[in-house]
């Protein structure tokens, strides 16, 4: 009996230790960038290095009623994928052909930063409430897979 975890498994797994590292107070997301089965960089929501971590005082979404899926601009953080292609570029490490793990399917700003970023292949376990990313990520050719289905790994 083979107990190994499949690739997508072992780096799904990543990606949730990587969440664990956020400062978001409302969701928790981790990102991990493959690229032939190695990573490449990781990243999680949170404000940016040196500003102060959100609070239910300083978060602008809490404060000001938004919904999860609108208007994601306010907000004092970034997103795990933004900051996963952010780590690439510091490091100096290229994204085109690469795949990202993520714990929460993409929203439509970190669909085109993905996209412009070469990504070829997203796998997300939770949803996320933004059919506008799909619909760019469709377009722009990304295979994109719920984790557990047949994601052709």
């Amino acid at each position: 009996m083979n107990t190994r975890p499949t690739w997508d498994q072992y780096f799904m797994s990543i990606a949730e230790l990587v969440s664990t590292r956020s400062t978001c107070i409302r969701r928790k997301v981790g990102c991990v960038l493959v690229k032939d089965k190695r990573i490449l960089a990781t990243g999680y929501n949170g404000a940016p290095a040196s500003l102060s971590h959100c609070t239910q005082e300083t978060c602008l979404r809490t404060s000001r009623d938004v919904p999860s899926g609108v208007q994601q601009e306010l907000c004092r953080g970034l997103h795990a994928e933004q900051n996963v292609i952010i780590q690439a570029a510091v490091h100096g490490v290229r994204t085109g052909g690469a795949t990202v793990y993520c714990t929460h399917k993409p929203c439509i700003l970190c669909a085109k930063m993905l996209i412009n970023a070469q990504v070829v292949r997203i796998v997300y376990k939770n949803p996320y409430p933004d059919p506008f990313g799909d619909e760019l990520l469709r377009e722009g050719g990304v295979n994109m897979c719920i984790f557990g289905e047949d994601c052709g790994s």
